[in-house]
């Protein structure tokens, strides 16, 4: 797969942002890939070097960027042993989708969708019934989820078709919204330790003649998001994480395979007025604005009534160099969201969509009080957030 060319021209016109690599080599890809090889109706197998396997465990590793991985070789010996094709394995990247977010990445992964479809498609994004921002990872306020995304997931297909079908993850994600829009299907098992989840998820391969298998592990962007992603709190949590793929891999049980990969990457942002652009003490940036969603490095911005073309000018002067800066449907007919925008999904996308090119962020003090103070961010369409590792073991 030719990848996208990750070099930013001048000035940042629309087109000329790095659009994800939907159909051919995405996260939404991976899955339906996966569940094609092993006959399940309704899904293509869009990864062509992904060839089929009875039994398949996805492992994501929640804030593993392709450039950190590929940064940090002796933190991560055993990850790094398969981006050079040893071990049996092979690695590349995909792209996450945009934005490069976890409620995105997660809903992309799950239903085998853009997020023009699934309708996840950013941290948070207006509710066009209540016109209020609901927050799509925590699900705040309350939406009825199936109404929200009413596409089956790739688990349930698989179950469906009789492929043994389970996730192994946290206990604490058994029964939410997130989990049952994007990643129900078969079984859920709740494991708390990382060796828990690897040796049950080999169990649970074992266990069919077909089998689809999902394992999680969020700590490290956890440590990215408090910490960085150049300190050693996420390094160490790297160090774990690579055992954890190990232990996995060393359990498969005959045909079968394990795929590593994560909802985005990461990149620290310096904590001054030049990186971190206050939207909350900038009058020319709030003047016409109702509600501001995503993140910092990935922004729907709703206008007021009448206010949609002031709003999309003042943000092209104020922040053009640093961000790509598209209107609603400059953002869906360059493909940011996927090749096509459901018609539910289209009022959820901002008037305005900012994504940042530069090591910036559009904070908000005063309305996300945590979320200005993360010294690790994510979220745009470049490289250190947009690429994942996909890394292949087999048996």
């Amino acid at each position: 797969m030719a990848l996208p060319t990750w070099d930013h021209p001048e000035p940042l016109a629309v087109g000329s942002a790095p659009v994800p690599e939907y159909g051919t080599g995405s996260l939404a890809d991976l899955l339906p890939t996966l569940a094609a090889g092993m006959g399940v109706p309704g899904t293509t197998a869009a990864i062509p070097e992904l060839t089929a396997v009875d039994r398949a465990c996805v492992f994501l590793v929640d804030g593993l960027g392709w450039e950190q991985l590929k940064a940090h070789p002796d933190e991560a010996p055993y990850m790094t042993s398969l981006l050079a094709s040893s071990r049996g394995g092979t690695g590349r990247p995909l792209t996450a989708g945009y934005p490069a977010t976890t409620a995105t990445s997660l809903a992309s992964v799950g239903t085998g969708l853009p997020p023009g479809a699934h309708g996840l498609p950013g941290y948070t994004v207006r509710n066009p019934e209540t016109e209020e921002l609901m927050n799509q990872l925590r699900w705040q306020p309350w939406t009825a989820p199936r109404e929200w995304q009413p596409y089956p997931t790739i688990f349930q297909l698989a179950d469906d078709a009789g492929v043994h079908t389970a996730q192994v993850t946290s206990p604490i994600f058994q029964n939410t919204p997130l989990t049952q829009v994007a990643l129900s299907g078969g079984t859920f098992h709740g494991r708390l330790s990382g060796e828990d989840r690897m040796d049950l998820a080999a169990e649970q391969l074992a266990a069919g003649h077909r089998s689809l298998i999902y394992t999680y592990y969020s700590e490290l962007d956890g440590a990215g998001h408090r910490f960085g992603v150049d300190s050693d709190a996420w390094r160490g949590q790297l160090m774990y994480v690579d055992r954890l793929v190990q232990r996995l891999a060393e359990q498969l049980p005959p045909h079968s395979a394990l795929y590593v990969t994560a909802d985005h990457g990461m990149i620290d942002v310096p904590f001054d007025e030049q990186h971190r652009i206050d939207f909350d003490e900038d009058w020319e940036l709030r003047a016409g604005v109702a509600l501001l969603g995503g993140e910092g490095r990935a922004r729907h911005v709703y206008a007021l009534p009448g206010a949609e073309s002031d709003v999309l000018t003042c943000w092209r002067e104020v922040l053009g160099e640093q961000f790509w800066i598209a209107s609603r449907d400059e953002a869906i007919a360059a493909g940011w969201f996927g090749p096509t925008v459901d018609e539910r999904v289209y009022a959820r996308i901002g008037d305005v969509v900012a994504a940042a090119r530069d090591d910036v962020l559009i904070i908000a003090s005063e309305r996300e009080p945590k979320e200005s103070a993360m010294v690790g961010n994510h979220g745009s369409m470049t490289a250190v957030e947009q690429l994942v590792p996909l890394l292949e073991v087999r048996s």
